[in-house]
């Protein structure tokens, strides 16, 4: 599935992404380092950087980044948030045509933004970008639907009210399909926990930061904020809230030689 506006979505929430989008947990530097050998010297293509969370996470490792990210108004946050770090570098990209050099980048990383690739395009690219014997590591922020009673309903006003949800639930990838984009190379799948602790505008900021939400002024707006400020009052704890992840991590090298 792709999107024709898949570039652009953003724009009018990156305020909100900044502030209320969870990062990445220190687990996935652990596996990266332990069965991908990630040192500090290594340089790190982050396609569709945006606003920075999963950059600055390699950043903090030490490593040199290079975020590169379509959406203007996204790459400048990004730009203005890793202002601190030297060695962050931000370029107009994207996942079917970086802009990188062959062979620049030992490992390319997308965090949050793979479904909007085209598949074999971005694969395509990523090989040519990539020392050989790089890595590929692409990861989501999946809510904890199973156990979870809050973002069970968080779920269930999702897709009650926001715009083009299930389209853009339906775009994430199977297993199937990260198995056809490394296209018989090895890869793994690994599940780490991840939270955000979120008081009342927090969460509303979370959910406004996501591309299907309604802005202000469209008819679900404000019966979507209503029900969004019911569940908040249902399970605050002293004024917050609880919102658990699975950080899904898909981490491998791409198998020579296929286009």
């Amino acid at each position: 599935m792709t999107f024709t506006d898949a570039k652009q979505r953003f724009s009018n929430r990156v305020a909100d992404y900044v502030r209320y989008r969870p990062g990445y947990p220190a687990a996935v530097l652990e596996l990266l380092r332990a069965q991908g050998g990630l040192r500090p010297e290594h340089v790190i293509a982050d396609i569709g950087s945006g606003t920075g969370l999963l950059s600055e996470l390699f950043l903090k490792n030490g490593n040199r980044v290079i975020g590169v990210e379509p959406n203007q108004e996204m790459r400048e946050a990004g730009e203005e948030y890793l202002q601190p770090y030297p060695g962050f570098t931000s370029v107009n990209g994207s996942a079917e045509s970086t802009t990188l050099n062959d062979a620049s980048a030992d490992f390319v990383t997308a965090g949050q933004a793979f479904h909007w690739f085209d598949p074999v395009a971005a694969r395509r690219e990523f090989a040519r970008i990539l020392v050989p014997g790089g890595w590929v590591a692409v990861l989501w922020n999946d809510r904890r639907l199973e156990e979870k009673q809050l973002t069970r309903e968080y779920e269930e006003l999702q897709e009650r009210f926001g715009i083009d949800y299930k389209r853009v639930k339906d775009a994430y990838p199977e297993m199937h399909h990260i198995s056809n984009f490394f296209a018989g190379g090895t890869f793994v799948a690994r599940d780490m926990p991840n939270e955000q602790i979120l008081d009342w505008k927090g969460l509303r900021g979370r959910l406004r930061s996501s591309s299907f939400a309604p802005t202000e002024g469209h008819p679900n707006y404000a019966p979507m904020m209503a029900e969004l400020e019911r569940i908040f009052r249902a399970h605050e704890r002293d004024g917050r809230v609880l919102m658990e992840y699975w950080t899904r991590l898909y981490f491998g090298q791409l198998r020579a030689g296929r286009d």
